[in-house]
């Protein structure tokens, strides 16, 4: 619905009325499973193959006769747990806070303004705005409408949109369908899609009154597909799973032929597959996309789908807006041409009567209620500049409006003047509007001519044009060129640069990023506004418009775009090829966009980026990303933290599994080679209290490299935990493990058996806090030390205090079946873990010598 200055406003309910009514119906907002309870995520967890092993082993030993050690290992199930529900809770709470964040809105009549407020607040009697674009928060009747058409696929199964007109007086009498579908009715539904025209509808029906809500339609409840991520560590873990079965039994089976007592035996196999199961990695393909994207969200960045952000790190390609994601979208009317003549004085500067009349008619083909930037700054000046505001006359109305479309980017709108004539005001591209006009060639050519110049400047330029008809038939032509418009001149808006765009686009440029700018406005404006950017847009045919994209087939559009940075005169629907194309030449796209005919192009586009200030809900819909603030400085900024995540990610898995191979083979190689067995559940479970914590806290606490954003997107490809990853962590832990299997069998030759135990499970513990510390980092670990991460310090000094009271502990240690090694045997264990350490920076160095050679 259009209000015009001067026009009734709808009250809508006042704020007391609208808390009464919430209050007896409940949010407007169906039932929805939400995030997992605390229940749930322990019913999930105790059903982990690590807790089921856990628990038989206390069985086991509690059917072995005794019961302290089955009471002890029952009691670290029960803190294991714990820790898993502290983890998968905080995951949760970020998840949750993400949801809140991506809430839907709606634009609400209430105490006689419009406000935008969250759609769970819509009552039945309230006063909607829909847009093109807009979800239909609840179900309503129109009051007014232009050109309304939506999308009932939702609820109907017909893909065609279907035409809506209001309901005559005011609603009264309107009886509600029996179901959803059919053109020309004045219902609207919650959550189907507003694809064309604008309009007012009184809410009738929300939450689960609404039609949706009666047909039990929970779309929020379908669980989406697991990532590439998630299938990719399922498959490992799995495959980990299997061959730690089998060991095991081969272990149990071959202890009973030894004649072991069959319990005992299974005791040590239990501990066998303990050790070689990576439970950790689904830890870490929860915790860290989760608390990655609530991090993202602080920095202004909404993430929709979580898979998301193991793009980010390959994105080589970010084609971007002007409008409002380069420039502020704080827009000014900077100056009117009519005529050759030029107005560009100051906001209150004494304005002629031709730029009046010019300012006037380009009021009446805009649009006063919203959020547009372009069409305030034409208020804004008429404010200062007309004797009356802009007001509308009494007696106006507006009787037809022919909205923008991608064949003629012009909005145009029919007013009754209310003495017999009508009014016809248009607003739009300067091309468009000339060729609407059927202008004598010199006029057009003199207003194309002014309009370049304006462009040239870096200025928005838009054309007006009018025709005056009669009133007296009321039938409408198809396109408004039949009303004989007359061009009256141009008007041109000033949007400057984002301040921080300039840096952005040279820390995109330092780490591998293209930047492709993308607009619809002239040529000449994109060019400017490029070359402020730090954009190369100088030569003559560096920028590339819509209609020689129109021209250009697949393979000679992705050839253009390989040395094209800037693209202007560009409609909606184009900007789907040119993902297209890129793509093609092997790019990862990331692509803002705003609208509706955007969304194609955010769902092809590898990574898609909604606008939050000023895109549609279909946009947001459509995109993996959403900018809240619209700055492109926040989507660089998501790419760095995408490459942390993902960087991060890697470095822990690398590290789990470099723990195992130590832990597997010390629960392993004495038990073949005849020696005392070296651990047992209890001890697995020790070890799990500082690498659970360790991989999923201290590497996602763990901040960039120094260089991150200095290095080239990685490949598209490429896995999370490849080939290549997996072999540095066997060789990481095949060091540690045979420093471990020398140091216990010096022990075994000259202390007892308790004591030769503690000092090789010592240097187990020192040597898992080397890999750690190795691990945290690419660079050297002089260079670690000095990056703060405070809970990786928190993590080693809580593992050297149960350490310390696992040894010294008389209770504690005769559980553990342990002693204390005297000083030589801790001092020993010290310098294995040194020497561990030696030899994994060693290896980080031979490997950064590779990298560069």
């Amino acid at each position: 619905m259009k209000v015009e200055p001067g026009a009734a406003a709808p009250a809508g309910l006042d704020s007391e009325e609208a808390a009464r009514r919430l209050a007896r119906d409940g949010p407007n907002q169906l039932p929805d499973s939400g995030g997992r309870r605390w229940r749930r995520i322990a019913l999930d967890a105790a059903r982990e193959p690590m807790y089921l092993l856990l628990v038989g082993a206390a069985v086991l030993y509690l059917v072995l006769g005794e019961p302290f050690e089955g009471a002890f290992l029952f009691g670290m199930v029960v803190l294991m747990l714990c820790m898993t529900l502290y983890q998968e809770g905080r995951t949760e709470r970020a998840l949750q806070a993400l949801r809140e964040l991506g809430a839907p809105t709606a634009l609400v009549w209430r105490d006689g303004s419009a406000r935008q407020l969250p759609a769970a607040e819509l009552v039945e009697g309230d006063l909607v705005e829909l847009g093109e674009g807009d979800r239909v928060p609840a179900d309503g009747l129109l009051l007014a409408a232009a050109g309304l058409q939506v999308d009932e696929s939702l609820l109907t199964g017909e893909s065609v949109p279907v035409g809506k007109l209001p309901a005559p007086q005011g609603g009264a009498g309107a009886d509600r369908p029996q179901a959803p579908g059919g053109a020309d009715l004045p219902w609207v539904y919650s959550g189907t899609l507003v694809v064309q025209g604008h309009g007012l509808a009184r809410v009738s029906a929300t939450g689960v009154r609404s039609e949706i809500g009666r047909i039990g339609a929970a779309l929020g409840g379908i669980a989406p597909p697991p990532g590439r991520l998630q299938r990719e560590t399922r498959a490992l873990a799995r495959r980990f799973a299997i061959l730690g079965g089998a060991v095991s039994a081969a272990l149990v089976l071959l202890l009973v032929l030894r004649g072991q007592d069959p319990l005992q035996a299974l005791l040590a196999g239990i501990a066998l597959s303990m050790s070689m199961l990576p439970e950790e990695f689904p830890v870490i393909l929860t915790v860290f996309p989760a608390i990655g994207a609530w991090r993202l969200a602080r920095s202004q960045v909404l993430t929709r789908r979580l898979a998301a952000i193991e793009i980010l790190g390959s994105t080589s390609v970010l084609c971007v807006d002007k409008t409002g994601t380069l420039t502020e979208n704080r827009m000014a009317v900077a100056q009117l041409w009519r005529d050759g003549s030029l107005h560009d004085g100051p906001a209150g500067h004494a304005m002629a009567a031709p730029h009046q009349e010019l300012l006037a008619c380009a009021l009446r083909a805009s649009r006063a209620l919203g959020s547009d930037p372009m069409e305030a700054a034409f208020w804004r000046l008429a404010a200062d500049a007309l004797p009356d505001g802009g007001a509308l006359a009494p007696g106006w109305t507006l009787v037809h409006e022919y909205g923008l479309t991608p064949q003629r980017p012009a909005l145009v709108q029919v007013w009754d003047c209310g003495d017999g004539r009508l009014l016809v005001a248009a607003k739009g591209a300067p091309e468009a509007i000339v060729a609407m006009c059927g202008a004598p060639a010199p006029a057009g050519a003199a207003l194309l001519e002014a309009a370049a110049r304006m462009a040239a400047a870096g200025l928005r330029v838009l054309a007006v044009a009018r025709a005056w008809t009669t009133a007296g038939a009321r039938a409408m032509p198809v396109e408004p060129a039949a009303f004989g418009l007359e061009p009256l001149g141009l008007a041109a808006l000033a949007d400057p640069l984002r301040p921080d765009i300039p840096a952005a686009v040279a820390a995109c440029r330092g780490a591998g990023l293209r930047v492709v700018m993308i607009t619809g406005d002239h040529p000449e404006t994109a060019r400017a506004i490029a070359r402020q950017a730090g954009l190369d847009a100088g030569a003559p045919d560096a920028v590339l418009t819509g209609a020689a994209i129109a021209a250009l087939d697949a393979a000679g559009l992705a050839r253009r775009l390989a040395a094209t940075d800037v693209c202007a005169r560009v409609a909606p629907q184009q900007k789907l090829r040119i993902v297209q194309a890129l793509q093609q030449g092997g790019a990862v796209v990331a692509m803002t966009g705003d609208g509706v005919n955007d969304a194609p192009a955010l769902r092809a586009a590898d990574v898609g980026v909604a606008m939050g200030r000023r895109g549609t809900d279909v946009a947001r819909e459509a995109a993996e990303l959403t900018l809240l603030d619209d700055r492109f400085a926040s989507l660089v900024e998501a790419i760095a933290t995408g490459r942390r995540i993902f960087g991060n990610m890697r470095k822990s898995m690398c590290y789990v599994m470099a723990m195992h191979v130590p832990i597997a083979g010390m629960a392993l190689l004495p038990v073949l080679l005849g020696w005392p067995v070296m651990l047992y559940p209890l001890h697995i479970v020790f070890l799990e209290l500082v690498i659970d914590p360790a991989c999923s806290l201290a590497f996602e606490n763990e901040p960039a490299e120094a260089d991150l954003m200095r290095r080239p997107p990685r490949a598209p490809g490429e896995a999370l935990f490849g080939r290549a990853a997996v072999g540095s962590a066997l060789v990481q832990g095949a060091w540690v493990l045979a420093l471990l299997v020398a140091l216990y069998a010096w022990a075994l030759a000259w202390l007892p058996e308790p004591e030769a135990r503690g000092a090789a499970f010592a240097a187990l513990v020192l040597c898992n806090l080397a890999l750690l510390l190795s691990n945290r980092q690419l660079d050297g670990v002089g260079s670690t030390l000095r990056v703060a991460n405070p809970v990786f310090w928190a993590i080693a000094g809580a593992a050297l205090l149960l350490l310390a009271l696992a040894l010294f502990v008389p209770a504690l240690a005769g559980l553990l079946d342990l002693a204390p090694p005297p000083p030589a045997a801790l001092a020993a264990a010290l310098g294995m873990a040194l020497l561990a350490l030696a030899g994994l920076e060693l290896r980080k160095w031979m490997a950064a010598r590779t990298r560069v050679g």
